[in-house]
């Protein structure tokens, strides 16, 4: 990436203090929307054991951002990116703060769930973009492993937090009071945003002569001209594909194979966290094989032979300890392409091209589950586990034998 492209504040002294305050506010913001995402999908798993359910939430959830994002990737290299990232967290709260409102009046039904989530997916699908292409403005290229390590770790850790806080407020109080956490957690992270101040990266600051469609057409045609982004996007279209039975249907096998009591989906959800803690630590002390792409190659080897073992482990407590292996391997994958990324596009496209991850990763997870949702209620769970951590093994290995791919990183 060319330096005089980026318009940040890394030659000021206090990018550590903007960094803090960034991170800060994305924290408590996302501690609160944590909560709900844990709520809803524990809420629907125990109330209709059913697959297509799940699949139906995952939908609500995903396919809003994959329509918001061809907007917002441009949105977030047109206009000023902290705006964007108020106003989003801004909607997610509003519409989490009326489905409290709709609750409390006693009117509870899944596709109220449904459309609250699919409302919040929109708010996300905005406010990733513009996130991401925010961090290189204020922190140095040399600092960018070890701030995106620190805030994988500091992710983990509140996804640690949150199952134990979430399944705690659904046993002793009511589904609303999460819904309420969420809210006032948004407004405080949004108040923290408002005190940060960041210099407008170069496009924001120049009148905008072309139009949105041109924006996007030179958005794609620069992803796919770009050989890193271009392979970068194959790959990771075809590992968010094969982990969707990792990542979703984990709660309902936790479910039909060892219990449903709200501490097995607790310690099922905290075992994983607990382990991405683990990961996002070495990560952000060591930073992974000197080719990053390497570090990525490996982490999906150990992602599927982890997926096969959850699929053949009976015991839970052995279960749980392979989660927690799993949960290690995510930031050795999640951090060397976050940044690569940041450190290969230009600013004034960055936007755009991470609209475009969030779009294979918003596209796919719904693919995925429109497949293996309604199969978990036909074949058993742990054999979808097998098949695709064998898959994943393969798709790891593969990489080794591109070596244009390889020289990349």
């Amino acid at each position: 990436m060319e330096t005089e492209n980026r318009i940040d504040d890394t030659s000021f002294l206090n990018w550590k203090v903007k960094t803090a305050l960034f991170l800060s506010s994305q924290t408590i913001s996302l501690f609160g929307s944590s909560l709900v995402q844990f709520a809803i999908i524990w809420y629907i798993a125990r109330t209709t054991n059913s697959g297509i359910m799940i699949t139906l939430s995952t939908i609500c959830g995903f396919l809003p951002q994959l329509g918001i994002s061809l907007f917002a990737g441009v949105w977030a290299d047109r206009y000023n990116r902290k705006l964007l990232i108020v106003l989003s967290d801004g909607l997610i709260a509003v519409s989490t703060l009326v489905l409290a409102i709709i609750l409390l009046m006693g009117y509870e039904s899944m596709w109220v769930l449904f459309l609250v989530s699919g409302i919040r997916s929109f708010g996300t699908g905005i406010q990733m973009p513009a996130v991401n292409a925010l961090i290189p403005q204020i922190v140095p290229e040399e600092k960018l492993m070890r701030v995106n390590g620190i805030n994988g770790t500091i992710q983990s850790l509140i996804f640690l937090v949150s199952p134990a806080v979430s399944g705690t407020i659904l046993t002793y109080g009511a589904f609303e009071n999460i819904l309420f956490v969420d809210v006032v957690t948004a407004a405080i992270g949004i108040s923290i945003l408002l005190t940060l101040k960041v210099a407008s990266h170069k496009k924001a600051l120049e009148k905008q002569d072309t139009d949105y469609f041109y924006d996007l057409k030179e958005g794609i045609k620069y992803s796919l001209s770009h050989s890193f982004i271009r392979h970068l996007l194959i790959f990771y279209a075809i590992f968010t594909f094969l982990i969707v039975p990792a990542a979703f249907l984990n709660v309902l096998m936790v479910t039909r194979t060892f219990g449903d009591e709200y501490w097995r989906l607790t310690a099922n959800e905290m075992s994983f966290f607990v382990g991405s803690i683990l990961g996002g630590i070495v990560m952000s002390t060591w930073g992974g094989f000197k080719n990053r792409i390497i570090t990525i190659a490996v982490s999906c080897c150990a992602f599927g032979l982890l997926t096969v073992a959850v699929g053949v482990t009976k015991v839970f407590y052995i279960y749980l300890g392979i989660m927690v292996l799993t949960g290690m391997t995510m930031p050795f994958f999640n951090s060397p392409a976050m940044v690569l990324l940041q450190e290969k596009v230009e600013s004034d496209m960055q936007g755009r091209v991470f609209s475009f991850i969030q779009i294979v990763s918003a596209g796919l997870m719904p693919l995925g589950m429109i497949l293996f949702g309604p199969l978990a209620d036909i074949i058993k769970i742990e054999v979808l586990m097998i098949i695709t951590g064998v898959l994943l093994i393969v798709l790891g290995i593969s990489i080794f034998y591109n070596k244009d791919f390889i020289k990349e990183g």
